[in-house]
């Protein structure tokens, strides 16, 4: 869409070339960040032979995913109960999430989001070690909705505090997901228009007689 171009001439404008030259520079310093936080807890492809990567860095969730069976898609939604929309998924590997950070993000938020990825993987080995039924996780059930947590029947083999508040900083500042996990294949194969019926777009004219 042409009407994209004036936000990013406005954007080249303000920032200048200092600017743009320093906002490159700190988008590729928080992907470097953030991969060197959480290497180690997940493997992060396409690094270069000194170990890092551009402003944007791809991790694979394959490994994890053969040995628990826990899946990128598990990790994308269990992210929205930390408050965070997942990161480009399955692109442009399949089974990997490709982060990128850019460089609007303060380094609380950059943090935040390791945090979250790390106790994640916690949640994996939970799930690798036999402590919880890969199906019963809170991976698998993700993402948890304030229907799904004050609900009165819980049989669930963890606690709704685990649910929707796996970490303790999400309590002072709680996104809720709107949306529980649905089936994205058959949604995908069965499209539901919910769009009003053609007779209420109808134009009998009389509001063309009203005007008059």
């Amino acid at each position: 869409s042409a009407a994209i171009l004036p936000i990013s001439w406005m954007y080249i404008k303000m920032n200048g070339t200092e600017g743009l030259k320093n906002a490159t520079g700190y988008a590729i310093l928080n992907a470097n960040y953030m991969a060197a936080r959480l290497n180690g807890a997940y493997d992060v492809l396409y690094v270069g032979k000194n170990g890092q990567c551009a402003h944007e860095f791809i991790l694979d969730l394959r490994p994890l995913k053969a040995a628990t069976g826990v899946t990128e898609e598990d990790v994308a939604k269990r992210l929205q109960d930390y408050g965070f929309h997942s990161p480009t998924m399955s692109w442009p590997v399949a089974g990997t999430l490709m982060v990128e950070p850019t460089e609007s993000e303060d380094l609380a938020e950059l943090d935040r989001f390791c945090d979250a990825m790390l106790s994640i993987r916690a949640e994996i080995d939970d799930v690798g070690s036999g402590r919880i039924a890969l199906e019963d996780s809170p991976l698998r059930n993700a993402p948890h909705t304030m229907d799904d947590i004050l609900n009165e029947k819980w049989d669930r083999p963890y606690l709704r505090e685990v649910g929707a508040y796996p970490a303790p900083w999400i309590r002072a500042n709680k996104f809720w997901p709107s949306c529980g996990r649905v089936d994205n294949v058959f949604g995908d194969r069965n499209l539901v228009c919910t769009c009003p019926p053609l007779s209420a777009y109808e134009d009998d004219g009389e509001d063309a007689k009203k005007v008059a």
